[in-house]
């Protein structure tokens, strides 16, 4: 379902702050600047209405057991940097919301359905519970290591911390990728060409290839999209 209060709606407040992925942020459109340079309100939510229902057909299809009615949100804020997420709010109801600063950044109406797609995709995956067993894993492990170790308990304490931001972050760079073939699919089915949307990762600045890097390298995603959509051609 897309909110259609306003031709792009306002960010509610009071859900589930809790964020299955974010592009690295960029600057926010300047004061005086258009936030729809290539992609109209219009646009958004037309592309919106051709998304969703596909969206949700492939979460119903792959997880019937779970709540696949999508709410598409923008943050209106305009201090904020480029970014797109899923959540779940308090009833369980899955939450795709984009900022200005992303939309202002989208260069064509593929974009916007392949990052509509990517963040259903995390729904759809499972993404939210498993980073955060992910996470509750890495804590029990590198704790058991400290304890082992002999350490107190404040260095136990920060082991558990540690484990749990690798357990996390280790996990979603996976978890990108698989949204990336998810998203490619919903895309797709929706009309939209999935391997020019993901020209976005061109604009995107280059995660930083450190060991707690969150996503992986704009390359390897470009190559999972196009993998992707090859695939889907050649099954028809």
């Amino acid at each position: 379902m897309i909110l259609r209060r306003t031709p792009v709606a306002v960010l509610l407040v009071g859900m589930l702050a809790l964020a299955a992925c974010a592009t690295p942020p960029a600057a926010p459109p300047k004061p005086g600047e258009s936030v729809f340079p290539a992609v109209s309100p219009d646009q958004f939510l037309a592309v919106a209405q051709d998304v969703e229902p596909v969206a949700e057909a492939v979460c119903r299809a792959e997880t019937p057991d779970q709540n696949c009615d999508f709410a598409i949100l923008v943050d209106r804020d305009p201090r904020v940097g480029a970014n797109a997420f899923q959540t779940i709010d308090r009833s369980g109801r899955p939450i795709i919301i984009l900022t200005l600063g992303l939309v202002a950044i989208l260069e064509s109406q593929d974009e916007l359905a392949f990052v509509l797609g990517h963040e259903a995709g995390h729904h759809i995956a499972r993404h939210i519970p498993q980073q955060r067993q992910s996470a509750a894993e890495g804590a029990r492990v590198f704790g058991e290591i400290a304890m082992a170790g002999g350490g107190n308990a404040r260095e136990v304490a920060r082991a558990a911390e540690l484990g749990a931001a690798v357990g996390a972050r280790s996990y979603s760079r996976s978890a990108e990728l698989e949204a990336d073939a998810i998203g490619t699919l919903i895309a797709f089915r929706a009309g939209y060409d999935p391997v020019a949307g993901a020209q976005l990762f061109t604009r995107l600045p280059e995660p930083e290839l450190r060991f707690l890097s969150t996503h992986p390298p704009n390359a390897e995603r470009m190559r999972v999209v196009r993998r992707t959509l090859a695939a889907l051609r050649g099954g028809g």
